[in-house]
């Protein structure tokens, strides 16, 4: 009887379809995925809705979300926007800064000798074995920098490409970080936290602003690279929010999404009536229950029915001029970093709010496919042209004014070296470069100093936090408004923390 009572428990069905709903949301699957979730949460959800306001209660975005609407409708922020969408290249791993910006004649001249112990006192390294074995000894890079532009950036012979652009972005040298370890400082980054569960950044502003487009999702994800991010589709999540604000991935080649298609002896006519009705019963809970994750359940399904179309036309590249593939180094059929810049460029142009690009091997440390040398040299070439045609072709389309472009990884790394079976470089979370442009953003600057040894800020620190304020910022939105109550609480993207870098606003 105690078990047939519990079956019953209106709490214990809420939990039952809350966790059938997030299984299939974070194996990040996609719009399938959301729309099959939700049909097999569907019986649950109507009868329990009442019972799970209490554990969900969304605080209204900036326009005043009313249910029935598409959650993405577009609506503005709390105040205008300098930027309307966002791409942002996540480079996975955590890029040497000391190789690539961030020019050291003093760490040069002082190569090979140990660090001064005030540096490292107290501090915490990802791999402490290899700086206990022997005391730490600083490491020079044996690339060749050189001012560029107008703005005389500093940026190393490992980008070329990029070199030629740097007079349209904005270089942060004094980014930091809380967290040293991979997975937990990608979810830092993408959410503020390093506890699962928490909304993405791209979610978050899809909540708060929607999206301009009604074809395609209004959070994208890109991956490239031998392999995904570690911690997976917990980088792109909507968390706590209603699930039609969670990233979609798509895939390389001609099927994007997975279930996408029509099945066979499905005509278009049918399939729509089929829709239709699906929707009106929906849209009659939604009535009933005013639970946000019916909206989902119907966004889903129209707009995986749209994307039929308008999917297979984003990836087909045929309509793109054999010089704009060479700029961003495409060659066609062959799925990669360059293709997905070009490819977040179209979907931008198509009202995309959110595009975020993974491309993955930046962990150096000096074993077996991470040294500081042809590892190195490979990685950087399969970013560097892609990253400054992205640039260069927004803005000889006009889209650079409304299109806010990060670049960036999860931390830096130490000025020391780390013996492995080469020497390399060890995470730190003290000092590490962003690159920003667009959107808002003053071109042709560099924010933010590090000491002679590259170590840590010693002017204009910028916290991951404040870096998640300012993107806010400039898309209209106040980080310290766009909240949501979840089990008690008011959450947000910058946590307790986040000022705005009002040095970077144009």
């Amino acid at each position: 009887m105690r078990g047939d009572s519990r079956r019953d428990d209106p709490r214990e069905r809420i939990l039952r379809d809350q966790t059938r709903r997030h299984f299939f949301r974070d194996c990040g699957l996609g719009l399938g995925a959301t729309a099959l979730a939700s049909l097999l949460a569907a019986d649950g959800v109507a009868r329990a809705a009442e019972g799970a306001d209490r554990d969900r209660t969304p605080i209204a975005p900036p326009s005043g979300h009313r249910p029935g609407r598409d959650p993405l409708t577009p609506r503005p922020g709390h105040f205008p926007a300098r930027a309307k969408h966002v791409i942002y290249l996540f480079m996975a791993g955590g890029p040497s800064q000391l190789e690539l910006f961030d020019f050291k004649p003093q760490l040069q001249a002082y190569s090979g000798q140990p660090i001064p112990d005030s540096f490292v006192k107290g501090r915490r390294f990802a791999f402490m074995d290899t700086f206990t074995r022997q005391r730490p000894k600083l490491m020079g890079t044996t690339r060749r920098f050189a001012r560029h532009g107008e703005s005389g950036a500093w940026v190393s012979e490992l980008l070329p490409h990029l070199a030629g652009v740097v007079d349209d972005l904005a270089f942060v040298k004094s980014a930091a970080t809380d967290v040293f370890n991979h997975a937990p400082a990608k979810l830092f980054m993408n959410t503020g936290t390093v506890q699962f569960g928490r909304p993405s950044m791209g979610s978050w502003i899809t909540y708060g602003i929607g999206s301009e487009s009604s074809s395609l999702p209004g959070f994208v994800v890109l991956q490239s690279g031998p392999r995904g991010p570690r911690g997976g589709a917990v980088n792109w999540s909507s968390g706590f929010l209603p699930s039609a604000y969670q990233g979609v991935p798509l895939r390389a080649g001609s099927e994007p999404i997975l279930n996408l298609s029509t099945p066979e002896g499905i005509s278009a006519d049918g399939q729509h009536r089929t829709i239709e009705t699906i929707a009106a019963l929906n849209r009659t809970h939604l009535a009933a229950t005013a639970d946000p994750e019916i909206e989902t359940r119907i966004n889903a399904y129209e707009v995986a029915f749209r994307m039929q179309t308008s999917a297979p036309e984003l990836i087909d590249l045929a309509s793109e001029s054999r010089a704009t593939l060479d700029l961003y180094g495409v060659e066609p059929g062959k799925p990669g970093f360059a293709t997905n810049c070009l490819l977040a460029r179209r979907l931008i142009e198509r009202g995309v709010r959110f595009v975020q690009l993974y491309h993955t091997e930046w962990d150096h440390h000096g074993g077996p496919g991470q040294t500081l040398g042809p590892d190195l040299d490979k990685v950087c070439r399969d970013i560097d042209r892609p990253c400054a045609a992205l640039v260069h072709d927004l803005k000889a389309r006009g889209l650079l004014e409304d299109t806010l472009v990060v670049w960036g990884g999860e931390f830096g790394r130490t000025p020391m070296g780390e013996i492995r079976e080469s020497v390399g470089r060890n995470h730190h979370i003290d000092a590490m470069t962003v690159w920003m442009a667009g959107g808002g953003i003053r071109s042709g600057i560099t924010l933010g100093e590090t000491d002679e040894f590259g170590f840590s800020p010693t002017a204009d620190r910028v916290h991951v936090h404040d870096l998640q304020a300012t993107i806010l910022q400039l898309l209209g939105l106040e980080h310290t408004r766009l909240t949501y109550r979840f089990q008690g609480r008011d959450f947000r993207l910058t946590d307790v923390g986040g000022q705005v870098v009002t040095k970077l606003l144009a």
